[in-house]
């Protein structure tokens, strides 16, 4: 793999970082700048809008520019974010912060999945994709909790001057390691809005969004069915979540392997495999043993799809990638706020915990349906990729 893509990779932990950390950081936060918890948890609501507003924004806007250009703009805007949310001195100048710096997510993980699908042969482009996103499952694992230990120990803000620190590498890494290569083809807004005709677009998209809906309506509330079904203590929620997160890092590289082999055929394995395991952990929930290898399982399965799925809408990407692809990221975290409110539902019409995972595999089941018809879209195109 090119010394490019672990640059990428290193961006990717450092965007995945500054994103989680915050939930960790939430009651210093909340201490130093005199506002309440729930005041301070809107800090993670003022990011996903950003990464909502800012996804397709930023892509039209850099529509035209060189792909080196565009991600070292984008890692810029990251860097800055980054910075005044270090400075910040109260509330309002922190979430006028975090808003900046999501501005560049969605498009860094778009145009960064064309730069990284385009370093390598086409038969390892998913792979490729695969290890750029393993920045992403590193933040959760290795980024969030030595964040919150740097910022419980040393102050709230020396958290973002350490990320602030490695978005500086990243970008020196981008600006050294990426090819000085302009696109062939130059877009403009016109041409973007054009890509998106069509039902197989929106059909790859919808199956984004279902997918992620699936993992975070039971992921959202894995803490208290830990808790509160399983019997796990705080500190074990804590080793739990980590092997997730090693569950997730090695899905996302099988995944990225399995999706270079056979596309189709790894997005319909990891679905079945989703609603089958979601169902079975609203049983093994009871008992800790299995409900660690469920989960683990299901973590591996989870992130198994996440390279195939940016795959799977960059192949109808043709005239935009760069576009497509950003929206897709967007499609991810739409899915995590549907996945969240049909868990709170569940919960909320008096059902019980152990019923989310069983609504979570049904969701698996719709974005089962919806590859299935993607699939056939697909079949009558001739995919950018090949």
């Amino acid at each position: 793999m090119p010394l490019a893509l672990i640059v990428l990779a290193l961006s990717a932990f450092a965007i995945g970082t500054t994103e989680f950390v915050i939930m960790g950081l939430l009651p210093d936060v909340a201490a130093d700048l005199g506002v309440s918890i729930p005041g301070a948890g809107w800090l993670v609501t003022g990011y996903a809008l950003g990464v909502a507003i800012g996804a397709p924004f930023m892509a039209m806007v850099t529509a035209s520019w060189p792909r080196k250009a565009a991600l070292l703009a984008l890692m810029s805007i990251f860097i800055a974010g980054n910075l005044f949310c270090a400075l910040a001195t109260d509330y309002n100048m922190l979430m006028l912060a975090r808003v900046i710096t999501a501005l560049c997510h969605g498009a860094f993980f778009g145009i960064g999945s064309v730069v990284a699908a385009s370093l390598v042969p086409a038969n390892r482009r998913a792979s490729a994709v695969a290890l750029m996103f393993t920045g992403l499952t590193l933040a959760n694992v290795l980024g969030v909790p030595l964040g919150t230990a740097l910022g419980q120990a040393a102050g709230w803000r020396s958290t973002f001057w350490a990320v602030t620190l490695i978005g500086i590498v990243a970008l020196i890494g981008l600006w050294r390691a990426l090819p000085h290569q302009h696109d062939q083809e130059k877009a403009d807004l016109r041409t973007e809005l054009r890509a998106m005709r069509g039902a197989g677009v929106w059909l790859a998209l919808s199956t984004t969004v279902f997918f992620s809906a699936s993992v975070f309506a039971l992921f959202t509330y894995i803490a208290p069915m830990l808790g509160e079904v399983t019997g796990v203590s705080p500190t074990g929620v804590t080793w739990t979540l980590l092997l997730i997160g090693l569950g997730l890092t090695i899905g996302n590289i099988l995944g990225g392997k399995l999706a270079d082999w056979r596309l189709g055929t790894t997005l319909t394995g990891v679905f079945i495999a989703l609603a089958i395991l979601a169902s079975l952990f609203s049983f093994t929930s009871e008992s800790l043993i299995p409900a660690e290898i469920t989960l683990f399982l299901w973590a591996m399965a989870a992130f198994a799809a996440v390279p195939a799925l940016q795959i799977n809408v960059m192949a109808f990407g043709k005239d935009a990638p760069n576009l497509i692809s950003t929206l897709n990221i967007g499609a991810f975290n739409l899915g995590n706020a549907l996945g969240a409110w049909v868990g709170g539902v569940v919960i909320s019409r008096g059902l019980g915990l152990t019923d989310v995972p069983l609504a979570a595999a049904v969701l698996a089941v719709i974005a089962l349906i919806a590859t299935q018809l993607t699939s056939n879209a697909r079949n009558q195109l001739q995919p950018v990729l090949d």
